[in-house]
């Protein structure tokens, strides 16, 4: 993230993002429970599996659980990025949401 991003501007930026993610997930034809409270957004499927994505506002990351494990994720060159997966966000949601419900998932754009 760059340095010369104030907190407040990561803040809405982290706003924007989780918005724009509970806008796609209620698109789907499946049935998704979304939880957005507290800087967290829980999405619980109908197998009862959960994803969950929180906001790290001191480390300016993205931190995703999923089934599959625990992603962090770091605002660089314009999108955000996995450290361990090197996945962006758009792919990453993809597949664990692809994984989780047994399904294609290409929604997240």
């Amino acid at each position: 993230m760059n340095d010369s991003l104030c907190e407040r501007a990561f803040t809405e930026k982290l706003d924007n993002l989780f918005s724009d993610i509970e806008d796609i997930i209620d698109s789907f034809d499946q049935d998704f429970d979304i939880d957005a409270g507290s800087g967290n957004l829980t999405v619980t499927f109908p197998n009862q599996s959960q994803v969950i994505m929180s906001r790290q506002i001191s480390q300016r990351e993205v931190w995703v659980a999923a089934r599959s494990g625990g992603f962090h994720l770091a605002w660089l060159n314009g999108q955000w990025l996995c450290g361990t997966t090197s996945e962006s966000l758009t792919a990453l949601l993809n597949r664990i949401f692809s994984e989780q419900t047994g399904e294609k998932v290409s929604r997240f754009l």
